[in-house]
């Protein structure tokens, strides 16, 4: 091997050009071009506060540079630059001594570059004359191995550790991280290669080799290196130009590294196990991934936080054949510590992936403690997303003392009224916690299925989607026969309650009904989705094919009924045509018995005003629950049903007042119902037949909404073109107008008004015999007087016409 060699001094005052100095030797080979390239990596500046004139100890105290760099043409450059004595007017020099090294030619004895920062081999002078001795064809490393006294270095920077080990792992990627160079502040350079050497020996051989560095600068930011160490002064302007600073000579950081690979590289060299990292890339993987440190860390009794432990099962769980039995044992051995009191969530579901993966591949003896680590969290941790062990995994002793200790804390918690506030999925983990040990809670089954039922359907009406606890509930039911029977039989029995939520829930959850269970209800609310798929808005069609899913008649199953009408009308009433057939389809015990009577009611009193059968379906669901309707409810079928006499029958004296106090009574009464009475009232009382009495009451009322809604029906179309065409219905209502002038004020208005607005324009539209006729059946209907009123209204407003002619024309003469 030949290895050339460069010698470079610092220029003394009034050297030529004024250069910052000269190559006093270059060996073969090494071009201007790349002498070019070196100058700038060998130079030296003094720190600040350095003496002018040093003594002998101060010169030797002063900062060396060893320097590693690649070159452009593939060469590399391992050097050092010292202080050394200078004379006249330049006391203080500095003396380069490099090596070049060829690309793709390793240093001799195959070293890393930080290897020779103490090899005797670096001269602080140029050879007598400018001669240089042959090309090297050995570097022999320092007096001591570099791994030496890197344990006590490591322990003293434990604070810093874990982050610069992560910035100089990203240092050494391939490519170079922007940014600039990481810099490593320490008060003396060699601690600067002692953190180099860390690296060494942390990183793998292909990283360490892309790792260029200087042990001192007084540039940082103008370095192209990827490590660079500096004085504690220079710190803050590395800050100022946006670079990795890492002061090591002051306050310990606060912050913690992400980077779990460095923070086990750290604990390991806290350990003072550094031979781990060469057996930890042994493993498969990535070489900077966190599982495989974290694995060979914790096999060797490296104490890991809770994600590097984390890491370390899990990774373990992805390859187990890369693990011998040996290790295997000891790695369970470590994750299964009782003396571990940090545990997390995603340390736990890693170990229960490991668990999974060792299962049958190793001895019971060996993944018996991840078995009991597991379900002690289940139990006490509340960890619903573990993956529990399979049964047979507590078969004998073990088993024995795990369910002796664990048992009566679950019968304890199982039997506690809190079942409504516990979420499912702890309730869940519980029963197959108890089913896994062998404890048995038969007798408290009843009661918490009775409370896990309704959380149920709670807990997967808060999001949309299946609920997270869907999948350790199934393999509950799917293990345990006498549960899935109970807590079916449970949510059969809430579904003609909450049809709807149990509906929703099923389309959710897929449990598990298709056995000899007759479960009525939950069939209905399991086929509700796709009959509406199918049958789309004809609910009297989906009512039907419910039901029958149900398999059992409404007679023999009042519940069945009252089931399928809350899926089909959940947050509806029924229309009156809809109403008419349920109540047809079943009888009324049916709908008495499972209360849906209440929704018919609902149908009759919110239909439209328009709804023509509504006041039949009042009169029969008055025969039919005489005892059940009552109160305000009550007296508005009533008001229906009167309405249908008033305009299909003959309703009982006193109607008129009848309405008025049903109305009353069914306060706050719904505007449609309210509607339809007024108008079948108005109308009656329109009619050429009216008993007097009822209009005399009507009148004397002085119910101004009344009174409202006669005005209305009176200024209608219908009622004009009566008055038009029949000179004695004109008649009787001038009669009637006219009748009750100390009646209330509403009344009295109206009338005025109606006479006035109304009858005056259907009497002048009529003929002359058509008017006489009316004069005739007024006084013959009334009196001579009444007759002689009506002749004196009827001119008066003729004669008012006539007036006001009159008087324009004179007017315009």
């Amino acid at each position: 091997m030949s290895l050339a060699q460069v010698h470079y001094i610092s220029a003394a005052p009034g050297d030529a050009e004024k250069t910052a100095g000269r190559f006093t030797a270059v060996g073969p080979g090494v071009s201007q071009a790349l002498l070019a390239e070196i100058e700038p990596l060998v130079g030296y500046a003094l720190p600040d506060g350095a003496s002018h004139r040093p003594a002998d100890a101060e010169l030797r105290s002063l900062p060396q540079t060893f320097t590693y760099a690649a070159l452009s043409d593939g060469s590399r450059l391992v050097g050092r630059t010292a202080p050394a004595r200078g004379e006249g007017p330049a006391p203080v020099r500095f003396h380069a001594h490099a090596v070049h090294i060829p690309s793709g030619v390793p240093l001799p004895g195959d070293r890393l570059p930080v290897e020779a920062w103490r090899s005797p081999h670096w001269g602080s002078v140029t050879p007598v004359g400018g001669a240089l001795p042959d090309p090297l064809g050995a570097l022999p490393p320092g007096p001591a191995p570099v791994r030496e006294g890197l344990d006590d270095f490591a322990v003293s920077r434990g604070p810093w550790l874990a982050a610069v080990l992560a910035d100089l792992r990203r240092a050494s990627e391939e490519a170079a991280p922007a940014g600039g160079p990481v810099v490593l502040v320490e008060r003396q350079n060699a601690d600067v290669a002692r953190w180099l050497g860390l690296a060494a020996v942390t990183l793998p051989r292909d990283s360490v080799e892309r790792l260029t560095f200087t042990t001192y600068t007084r540039r940082p930011g103008s370095s192209a290196l990827r490590v660079v160490g500096a004085l504690p002064e220079d710190a803050a302007a590395a800050r100022e130009a946006g670079l990795r600073v890492h002061v090591c000579a002051d306050r310990p950081p606060v912050d913690g590294t992400p980077d779990m690979w460095a923070r086990t590289a750290a604990r390991v060299w806290r350990s003072r196990a550094p031979e781990l990292f060469q057996e930890a890339r042994e493993l498969p993987g990535d070489p900077f991934a966190a599982g495989p440190l974290s694995v060979i860390a914790l096999c060797n009794g490296v104490a890991l936080g809770p994600e590097e432990r984390a890491a370390a099962a899990g990774w373990a769980a992805e390859r187990p054949y890369a693990l011998d039995a040996e290790r295997i044992g000891r790695l369970v051995e470590a994750l299964a510590s009782p003396g571990i009191d940090d545990r997390t969530g995603s340390e736990f579901d890693a170990v229960g992936r490991l668990f999974g993966a060792l299962d049958g591949r190793c001895p019971a003896s060996v993944t018996a403690p991840l078995a009991a680590m597991l379900v002690t969290e289940a139990v006490r941790g509340g960890n619903g997303s573990l993956e529990l062990p399979r049964r047979d995994a507590f078969v004998g002793p073990d088993g024995e003392a795990i369910a002796g200790v664990l048992g009566p804390e679950i019968l304890t918690e199982l039997e506690s009224g809190a079942g409504g506030a516990r979420p499912v999925a702890r309730t869940v983990q519980l029963l197959r916690v108890a089913r896994l040990l062998g404890v048995n809670g038969t007798d408290l089954l009843p009661g918490v299925v009775d409370r896990l039922a309704p959380a149920l359907l709670a807990e997967a009406s808060e999001e949309p989607g299946p609920p997270a606890f869907a999948p350790a509930l199934l393999e509950l039911l799917d293990e345990q026969f006498d549960v899935r029977t109970a807590l079916l039989g449970a949510l059969d029995r809430i579904a003609p309650e909450a049809p709807g939520a149990v509906a929703r829930f099923l389309e959710r959850v897929a449990l598990p009904f298709t056995g000899t269970q007759a479960l009525p209800h939950l069939r209905m609310c399991a086929e509700v989705p796709g009959a509406m798929t199918t049958l789309g808005r004809d609910r009297t069609a989906v009512w039907h094919r419910v039901l029958r899913a149900a398999g059992l008649s409404p007679f023999a199953e009042p519940l069945v009924l009252r089931t399928a009408v809350g899926l089909v009308w959940e947050d509806r009433a029924p229309t009156v045509e809809e109403a008419r057939m349920l109540l047809e389809a079943a009888t009324s015990d049916a709908h008495r018995a499972a209360g849906t009577w209440a929704r018919l009611v609902d149908a009759a009193l919110g239909a439209p005003a328009d709804t023509e059968d509504a006041t039949a379906l009042a009169h029969d669901l008055l025969r039919a629950f005489p005892q059940e309707i009552g109160g305000r409810e009550r007296a508005a079928l009533q008001l229906l049903d009167l309405c249908r006499d008033l305009r299909t029958g003959a309703p009982e004296p006193g109607w008129a007042e009848q309405v008025r106090t049903l109305r009353d009574r069914a306060e706050p009464l719904e505007p449609a119902v309210q509607e339809r009475a007024f108008t079948a009232l108005v109308e009656r009382l329109l009619a050429p037949d009216r008993p007097g009495a009822e209009l005399y009451d009507f009148v004397r009322s002085d119910d101004a909404a009344l009174i409202a809604a006669y005005d209305r029906a009176a200024r209608s179309e219908p009622t004009r073109a009566r008055l038009r065409t029949r000179p004695a219905y004109a008649a009787d209502c001038f009669t009637h107008w006219t009748a009750h002038p100390h009646a209330g004020a509403a009344w009295t208005t109206t009338a005025a008004a109606l006479l006035d607005e109304v009858l005056r324009p259907a009497v002048r539209a009529m003929t002359a015999e058509a008017v006489a006729e009316v004069e005739e059946t007024v006084g013959r209907t009334g009196s001579s007087g009444r007759a002689v009123a009506f002749r004196d209204w009827n001119r008066s407003r003729a004669l008012g016409r006539l007036g006001r002619r009159i008087a324009g024309r004179v007017r315009r003469g």
